[in-house]
């Protein structure tokens, strides 16, 4: 941030607030004697934001501010951090013929006023969800193969006419097609539960601001928003007292936006903080020690996608000796040398199918790769066309990056490389202004098809708007029989398999970490435990000390 003390226009109270933080840092930093002290104030999370969010809706699906939706807002089931699906206000699920599915609501679940969550509740919040305008980033996630979804998401519908409420206690949905895991999808807090009265409108439409303290909302989860002021960055949740839970252990919880990661860090050091929404720096394990960023493998993994419509990405040999011409364990060591991530070989993680998958690792040959791009229809290094990388934002992933320029830089004479911090602006049609995207591809529940056919399959946006169109007709064909079979079939996870070596095959990444769900909080908050979907598993369960 730049300030012109003689411009009297960029003092507004973020700026006077970011000024003050620095000032306080800075003491801290430089040793004068000063230090930043916690207040004793008890059982209180304080948490450092890293943006000032201007939309903290529970409907967007995603983003920074969703990471904490599960604090004051309840799901219908949860998957707790091993990956079990956990009941909620769901108590049980069931079909014949995994199209026609009936749930359950828990007869004592009921909002913060002490009013019930009703079926016509839940069908409410999953429309809003799904209304176009409402830009939810993941509610095809949950809801797209419900009946009635894809009207609404074109624009030409407002209902989910594939869901039924026979009374106030039952939900009944009907799929357009079968699927054998869609319990598993309605297991986060992507679509949460809100008291559709108040989240949408007569017409149809998300009511603006209907979640802040002045519009007198009643919320579904532990915790309650208690006050947001969305220009000094900072919002206070206080417990649900009528929570149909057990009761939550914290006394508050307070979120401030820090938008500098070495400030944030002063500040949890200092003990100002106990807590952050996402630190991502190379040096978080000597910054804070290993407690701070601990917490399972959750099927999420980063890598650096190719984009082989473009030059020269276009010849197979060139990719093969990009890919070779790495060594990836430097890699991950120039990167996350002390965790909390884990060193990928392939894209399947924490998902049943990803041990012994029968993917081989893209082995580390600098001299094939050599003689491979000499043999490439380029020749050499000469003719190269500049290589491009986009998504090159966070500290540890400049740090990935510039290892493997300089990896192509030793090993294959590479020495035209560029690298852009901004991804979303090179999607679509601007695609071919990159050979390679550094991005995450994951899944929402314990399972290899979902997390392969939302990434390799070519009707995915990774494979249309990062790969450059990929498409591979024995990857599609494995993963759409693979989706007829059950949960606990063991061909669904073969077929997976099987398209993931289909995949390899086309040498179209280079792999990179497998990621830890990190806590994000110091050793003294207990039970900050998080899932394969950033949402915190218990959090009626957070403790200080």
């Amino acid at each position: 941030m730049s300030f012109d003390p003689s411009d009297n226009t960029n003092l507004s109270r973020r700026n006077a607030l970011k000024l003050g933080l620095a000032a306080g840092v800075g003491l801290t930093v430089f040793g004068m004697n000063a230090r930043i002290v916690m207040a004793d104030e008890g059982q209180v999370l304080k948490v450092a934001h890293p943006a000032f969010d201007q939309d903290w809706s529970p409907l967007r699906g995603g983003g920074r501010t969703f990471r904490w939706n599960s604090i004051w807002w309840a799901a219908p089931m949860y998957f707790d951090s091993q990956g079990n699906i956990k009941p909620y206000v769901f108590t049980s699920w069931e079909s014949a013929d995994n199209t026609v599915w009936t749930f359950k609501i828990d007869p004592k679940a009921v909002f913060s006023d002490g009013s019930k969550i009703t079926a016509a509740d839940v069908k409410g919040s999953w429309e809003v969800a799904s209304m176009p305008n409402t830009k939810s980033q993941r509610a095809d996630q949950v809801l797209s193969k419900v009946k009635g979804y894809a009207e609404i998401a074109a624009g030409s519908g407002k209902e989910l006419t594939g869901v039924a409420t026979p009374d106030e206690g039952t939900v009944v949905v009907t799929l357009a097609a079968a699927d054998p895991i869609f319990f598993m999808r309605l297991a986060n807090h992507i679509a949460p539960i809100t008291k559709a009265s108040q989240s949408r409108g007569s017409d149809g439409e998300e009511i603006i601001d209907w979640y802040k303290p002045d519009s007198k909302p009643v919320f579904s989860g532990p915790f309650k928003l208690t006050s947001i002021d969305i220009d000094a960055g900072k919002l206070t949740f206080e417990p649900n007292e009528n929570f149909f839970g057990p009761k939550p252990k914290l006394a508050r919880i307070e979120v401030t936006s820090i938008e500098d990661n070495v400030t944030a860090t002063s500040l949890i050091k200092s003990g100002e903080f106990n807590a952050h929404t996402e630190l991502v720096t190379s040096t978080i394990i000597q910054d804070l020690g290993p407690e701070f960023s601990a917490g399972p493998l959750i099927p999420t993994s980063q890598h650096f996608w190719f984009n082989i419509s473009r030059a020269p990405m276009d010849d197979p040999k060139v990719r093969q000796a990009l890919i070779m011409a790495v060594d990836r364990d430097g890699l991950f060591k120039a990167s996350y040398p002390d965790g909390p991530h884990k060193k990928a070989d392939q894209i399947l993680n924490s998902v049943p199918g990803a041990e012994n998958s029968g993917f081989e690792p893209f082995p580390y040959d600098p001299a094939a790769a050599k003689k491979l791009l000499a043999e490439s229809s380029y020749g050499g290094p000469e003719r190269l066309p500049k290589i491009m990388f986009v998504g090159v934002s966070a500290p540890a992933i400049q740090a990935a990056a510039q290892f493997i320029a300089e990896q192509w830089r030793q090993n294959l004479g590479i020495t035209a490389v560029d690298m852009k911090p901004q991804q979303d602006a090179y999607a679509g049609p601007d695609q071919n202004s990159v050979q390679i995207f550094r991005d995450d591809v994951g899944t929402r529940v314990p399972d290899a098809v979902s997390y392969l056919a939302g990434c390799i399959a070519s009707t995915s946006s990774n494979a249309q708007n990062k790969l450059g169109g990929y498409k591979n007709d024995k990857v599609d064909s494995a993963l759409a029989e693979a989706t007829t079979k059950a949960a606990d079939d063991p061909q669904r996870i073969a077929l997976a398999q099987q398209a993931q070596k289909a995949f390899r095959d086309d040498w179209a990444f280079i792999p990179w970490y497998s990621q830890a769900m990190s806590r994000w909080a110091t050793k003294e908050v207990k039970g900050l435990d998080k899932n394969l979907d950033w949402q915190i598993v218990e959090p009626w369960n957070i403790s200080i000390g």
